[in-house]
């Protein structure tokens, strides 16, 4: 059994903690989205791969969610004395990260070895792969004009007026080669934003390819419980692009884009609040089940995970799909 799990940071991190407390690391891979990379004081920031690393590695801030625990701020204190940028916070900490990064990149390694061996400094065991070595630049469109990812999310703090999204570099970009489609019996689509997290992911040629081509059932869970999102902006995008921010939105959003042939996602879980949506779900063509979704503890994080093994087990054992 090969799991593959699609995720962006804090939200779909706790998933996949979950996911890694159940299953052994030669049983599940961790797709990471990079369109929130970016480059800044000379670092090259992958966010979502950070995030996922430090929780798996138990070293996650357990107040933000991102970032590392115990953290201290020399270096930011000392940078804005000079007048230096310190909207985007490097904790001292983090930024050891950042360094040994930079130097593995300037080795010329790929980027998916240096998260590697970031991971295995950190005494992480299981496989987390960024979804492309290539770049891929996440734009979000607003009333007020274009902006890069982190300048809308982190330092205008998701104010501006969402009308849209543009993944630079997507089309000429490369599937990580690493993923292992043919060995795929099941996927897991991480209760990550739709549109900045798992969108990006999705939109590098090779990975829809990859994900029919292995046959496996694909199940998404909702990061939308009683019309708010558990973390981050998906409420308000929704709103402001003109989607009602509910549940079944989300399960339409996957559902309708099918590019040219059948949708991916096969299955779709449900908060236990928003159980009377299991039918308008279902009429998108997707099977569906009921859980807890909200994870504030670790055992919330294990308990969905074996939610969604057993939803995954039910759906490949369905005829025409991989089993």
């Amino acid at each position: 059994m090969t799991i593959l799990a699609l995720t962006g940071g804090v939200g779909g991190a706790k998933l996949c903690l979950g996911l890694a407390r159940v299953l052994a690391p030669e049983e599940v891979v961790f797709v990471v989205n990079t369109g929130d990379d970016f480059e800044h004081l000379g670092f090259h920031i992958s966010p979502d791969v950070d995030t996922l690393t430090y929780t798996l590695a138990d070293a996650a801030n357990p107040v933000a969610g991102w970032g590392r625990q115990g953290e201290t701020w020399h270096f930011m204190e000392a940078l804005e004395e000079l007048g230096g940028e310190t909207w985007f916070r490097l904790g001292d900490k983090d930024l050891a990260l950042h360094v040994r990064r930079r130097e593995l990149l300037a080795a010329g390694q790929s980027l998916t070895a240096a998260t590697a061996q970031i991971a295995q400094g950190l005494g992480v065991r299981h496989r987390i792969l960024p979804m492309s070595n290539d770049p891929v630049r996440t734009l979000v469109h607003t009333a007020d004009g274009p902006l890069a990812f982190q300048h809308y999310f982190v330092r205008d703090r998701c104010a501006p007026e969402v009308t849209g999204f543009d993944f630079h570099g997507a089309a000429s970009a490369s599937v990580n080669p690493a993923i292992p489609f043919d060995q795929v019996t099941g996927i897991v689509i991480c209760p990550s934003n739709p549109f900045v997290s798992v969108d990006p992911v999705l939109a590098v040629p090779g990975m829809r390819e990859g994900v029919r081509r292995s046959g496996a059932p694909v199940v998404a869970v909702s990061p939308i419980v009683g019309g708010a999102a558990i973390k981050g902006p998906t409420a308000k995008m929704m709103q402001e692009l003109g989607v009602p921010a509910t549940t079944v939105e989300v399960a339409k959003h996957y559902a309708q884009r099918a590019d040219g042939g059948a949708p991916i996602v096969t299955g779709f879980v449900i908060d236990a609040v928003d159980a009377d949506a299991e039918g308008e779900v279902q009429a998108l063509g997707l099977s569906t089940t009921v859980a807890q979704t909200v994870m504030r503890s670790l055992d919330d994080r294990v308990d969905l995970a074996r939610v969604v093994l057993d939803f995954l087990g039910a759906s490949a054992a369905a005829p025409g799909l991989k089993a």
